[in-house]
C-alpha cells in the first residue's frame, strides 16, 4: 500500500513510518518542520535528541532497504498538497500536519489565529486534493478525545441515539472542546463527516487520547528517537512528570489533580493507527475511532510515577500542585466507549508502568539535556489572562 504520511517529522508521525516501512508499505512524507521551530520559540527542545530529516531517512534506508520519499512543504499551501498527491497517488493519507498544543493555541490572538488558519485550511487542502486527485483514497485523520470534553454521560464512538419529543435519531455526539486548539480539530471532524457526504470519501477520524512514552520496536531497534517534549506548552502530563521525577523536582500536577483523561502508549498509538490503515473503512464510510487503552486522572499518574521511582529505584520524588492553568473541570465523571480498536484486532503490547521504566530509562541518558529544559516545565500559559510574551 502506498501511504503518506503528513507531519512525518513528529511525535507520532516518524515512528509511524518506521513501523509501516518496517511491514512492506511504499511511504511518502510531507513536513516543513515547522514544530521544531515553534518548540524552539518557547525556548524548548525535544527532550530525546534527534537528527535532522535528512539525516533519518538516510539511517531508515539502511536498516529497511528503503526510506520515506519526501515533499518538503506547507500543507495549508493548496498548490504544495495537490503536486504531493498528484506526485505519491497514495491510497491512504494519515493528517497529522497541524499545530498540536493546546497550550500553544491560548498564548494570544497570534496563536490562536494561527492554529485557527494552519490547522483547519490544512484539512479542507487535503480534503479537496483527495476529491480531485484519488477519491477512492482512505484519509485517515488524528482528532483528539478533547474533541468531546468532559460530559456527563458515557461518551460514545461518534455518533449516539437520541430521542426528543417522541422522535429519535442518530446524530454525532455533541463537542464541547477545551481550547482553540480542540476546537480545530471539531472543526475537522464536521468538515470532513461533510466531505463524506457529499463525495463518499472514505474516512477515519480518530479520537485519539493522550499520547506518552518514548519506544516503539522500531525505534529500539534503529536506536532513532521520535522528538519528545516535556515543557509547559508542548509537553503531555505523564512525560513531563516522568522527566521531573528523574531531575528530583515536585511533579507538576494542575489543580486538584482529577482532571481524567483517556491515555494510550506511544507503542500502541502507531499499533492502532496500522491497525486502521491496513483495516480501512468501507468504500463511502466516515468512521470514528475512540483511540485510547486506559483512563486516569492526572493526580493518579503522579502518584503511579512516585511509585514506580520507590519501588525501582528507591527514590520518592515529590508531587507538588500547582494553579491550574486551564479552564475545565478538575473533578468530573468520564467514561467514554472504545470497542472499534479491539474488533480490530488491538492488543495492549506493555502496561502503563512497563511504559513509564522504559521513558525513565531513555530520558535518564540525557539528564543534562533534561537539566537545561528545568525553566520550561512550570505553567506559564493561563487560559484566562493576557498573552505571555516568550521573547
Amino acid at each position: 500500500m502506498k501511504i503518506l504520511i503528513m507531519g512525518v517529522d513528529g511525535y507520532i508521525g516518524f515512528p509511524l513510518a518506521l513501523r509501516l516501512l518496517n511491514r512492506g508499505h511504499e511511504v511518502y512524507g510531507i513536513d516543513n518542520f515547522i514544530t521544531r521551530k515553534r518548540v524552539a520559540n518557547v525556548n524548548s527542545d525535544s527532550a530525546l535528541p534527534i537528527l535532522s530529516f535528512k539525516e533519518r531517512n538516510a539511517r531508515i534506508k539502511k536498516y529497511f532497504g528503503r526510506n520515506v520519499k519526501f515533499f518538503y512543504g506547507d500543507a495549508t499551501n493548496p498548490e504544495f498538497m495537490y503536486r504531493a498527491i498528484e506526485k505519491s497517488r497514495p491510497d491512504a493519507i494519515v493528517h497529522l500536519a497541524e499545530q498540536r498544543s493546546a497550550p500553544y493555541s491560548m498564548i494570544g490572538l497570534k496563536e490562536a489565529n494561527e492554529t485557527m488558519v494552519k490547522n483547519i485550511t490544512s484539512t479542507m487542502n487535503l480534503i479537496y486534493a483527495v476529491k480531485d486527485i484519488v477519491p477512492k483514497a482512505h484519509i485517515l485523520k488524528l482528532g483528539t478525545m478533547g474533541e468531546y470534553g468532559t460530559p456527563n454521560i458515557d461518551i460514545p464512538e461518534g455518533f449516539f441515539e437520541i430521542e426528543y419529543h417522541g422522535r429519535k435519531d442518530m446524530l454525532p455526539f455533541p463537542k464541547n472542546a477545551s481550547s482553540w486548539y480542540h476546537w480545530t480539530k471539531v472543526h475537522d471532524s464536521n468538515n470532513l463527516m461533510f466531505a463524506n457526504r457529499l463525495w463518499n470519501l472514505a474516512i477515519t477520524d480518530v479520537m485519539q487520547g493522550v499520547v506518552y512514552g518514548t519506544k516503539t520496536k522500531e525505534i529500539a531497534d534503529t536506536g532513532l528517537y521520535t522528538r519528545f517534549d516535556i515543557d509547559e506548552v508542548y509537553g503531555t502530563a505523564l512525560n513531563r512528570f516522568t522527566a521531573e521525577a528523574i531531575l528530583g523536582m515536585p511533579m507538576t500536577v494542575y489543580g486538584k489533580g482529577g482532571q481524567t483523561r483517556g491515555f494510550l502508549s506511544l507503542n500502541d498509538s502507531i499499533q492502532c493507527l496500522t491497525l486502521a490503515l491496513e483495516k480501512p473503512p468501507e468504500s463511502g464510510e466516515y468512521r470514528v475511532i475512540n483511540q485510547f487503552d486506559e483512563k486516569y486522572s492526572v493526580g493518579q499518574l503522579a502518584e503511579m510515577v512516585q511509585d514506580i521511582f520507590k519501588r525501582e529505584y528507591g527514590i520518592v520524588p515529590d508531587i507538588g500542585h500547582v494553579e491550574n492553568p486551564r479552564v475545565e473541570r478538575e473533578e468530573h465523571y468520564y467514561n467514554p466507549e472504545h470497542r472499534k480498536l479491539e474488533e480490530l484486532g488491538y492488543r495492549r503490547t506493555k502496561n502503563i508502568e512497563e511504559e513509564v521504566i522504559d521513558a525513565i530509562s531513555d530520558l535518564s541518558k540525557f539528564r543534562e539535556r533534561l537539566n537545561s529544559l528545568k525553566e520550561t516545565l512550570m505553567p506559564r500559559t493561563f487560559w484566562r489572562r493576557s498573552s505571555y510574551d516568550y521573547t
